[in-house]
């Protein structure tokens, strides 16, 4: 089943940041549709049956007026993102590679599954593992 839950979120050059997370996260392009500025009004990207959605942060968007980048709060974030990944260390190791700031490096958890917490090209926070939530109910 293909997950009803699709996070969202703006960056300063969406552009940029969609090949980022290709190349670090591994990402692949589903949806890109630009705007008539030269950036992103929205795009969907997919890892496996999980996606998010992106799009350029700028005050004429709607949602940009309610959004601010965390580079906008001190490098802050107020959510995060969390992945299941199945090669968590392969993960890991493309992700750093790319140059992802590891926050919280790779380790096994207490309650099961590895994992670990990255920001990425413009400070969002994203965490990996292997625990997947549905399998442990």
């Amino acid at each position: 089943m293909k997950s009803k839950m699709m996070p969202s979120i703006l960056y300063d050059d969406c552009e940029k940041a969609i090949d980022w997370l290709c190349s670090a996260f591994g990402f692949d392009k589903h949806l890109i549709v630009p705007d008539e500025t030269g950036g992103i009004a929205h795009a969907q990207l997919i890892y496996n049956d999980c996606m998010v959605m992106l799009g350029t942060l700028h005050e004429r968007h709607d949602l940009g007026i309610l959004n601010c980048s965390p580079r906008g709060i001190e490098g802050q974030n107020t959510a995060s993102i969390y992945m299941v990944v199945e090669t968590i260390d392969n993960h890991y190791q493309r992700a750093k590679k790319e140059g992802a700031e590891i926050v919280l490096d790779i380790k096994d958890e207490e309650y099961g599954g590895r994992g670990y917490t990255c920001k990425d090209i413009e400070g969002h926070l994203w965490s990996f593992g292997s625990y997947n939530p549905w399998e442990q109910a």
